[in-house]
């Protein structure tokens, strides 16, 4: 399968772009220089909120595109390109849901800002980590802002503790997914990074057989499937690895960057 006809690349941010300390490679801004001279879109598909994504990528945070919040919003030059709400009844319902999991910490995520309640120092600390732009209020359902996703962090593991109860009583009507190991969010049922992508395919002018992307977990699935080049990190949920039609070196050892240059660039 030629990889010379690639016109986009996606790649998730933790455990997959940034290493086990969740730091960028420096050398990751001359590698994209090389992307851009060749005329490849380079985007950042993340759980991440998308100030947080801007602010890592600052030195060139206008020239790439951002598939932010699991895939809910998509940004371009600091414009919305795509976004997937959820009406705020709904979202009132998965907050008291969520409130009544023990352990858990709730961000939730609009598009101005995202919203917490808690004060735990542990849950603040994660939090900085994704959320550059956040406010603390005192009552998650008193608040007015467009609404793509409930992330709920649980320290004891989502996919243990927090799916089983959000996955009965949502699974129907919204998109439930761990996307960590102590992460999991609740979408739109439309929503995820893969239908981000494939919207960017219609309006963009390039296909499934031109995209290649990269994923570590749950949250990436989609991705995957709609990417000819689909790549799983050494160090990925096995599930993911059972999805995606090749491998990449683990995050530790630059593994998205590795691909990019043996595969894309040389």
């Amino acid at each position: 399968m030629s990889q010379a006809s690639i016109k986009f690349i996606a790649t998730d941010m933790d455990g997959t772009l940034l290493d086990q300390y969740g730091r960028l490679d420096p050398e990751f801004f001359e590698l994209f220089v090389h992307l851009e001279e060749k005329g490849i879109l380079f985007s950042a598909a993340s759980g991440r909120q998308y100030y947080s994504l801007r602010d890592t990528f600052a030195p060139i945070q206008d020239r790439m595109i951002y598939v932010a919040d699991n895939g809910t919003m998509v940004m371009y030059q600091d414009k919305e390109l795509y976004s997937c709400t959820i009406p705020k009844a709904e979202i009132d319902q998965i907050v008291q849901a969520a409130r009544g999991v023990k352990g858990s910490h709730l961000v939730l995520c609009g598009k101005r800002s995202a919203y917490i309640e808690t004060s735990d120092p542990q849950a603040l600390e994660e939090f900085k980590k994704y959320y550059y732009r956040c406010e603390y209020v005192a009552d998650l359902l008193e608040i007015d802002d467009e609404f793509i996703k409930v992330a709920i962090c649980h320290f004891g593991g989502t996919e243990e503790l927090v799916y089983p109860t959000m996955k009965a009583r949502f699974d129907d009507t919204h998109q439930v997914v761990v996307s960590a190991k102590i992460w999991l969010d609740v979408m739109n049922a439309q929503a995820s990074k893969g239908a981000a992508i494939k919207h960017l395919q219609e309006t963009m002018g390039f296909g499934p057989e031109e995209t290649m992307t990269f994923g570590d977990y749950l949250n990436d699935v989609e991705m995957l499937q709609v990417s000819e080049h689909s790549y799983a990190m050494e160090n990925a949920h096995e599930a993911v690895k059972k999805i995606a039609r090749f491998s990449a070196p683990s995050n530790r050892d630059s593994g998205v960057m590795k691909v990019i240059r043996e595969k894309v660039l040389y």
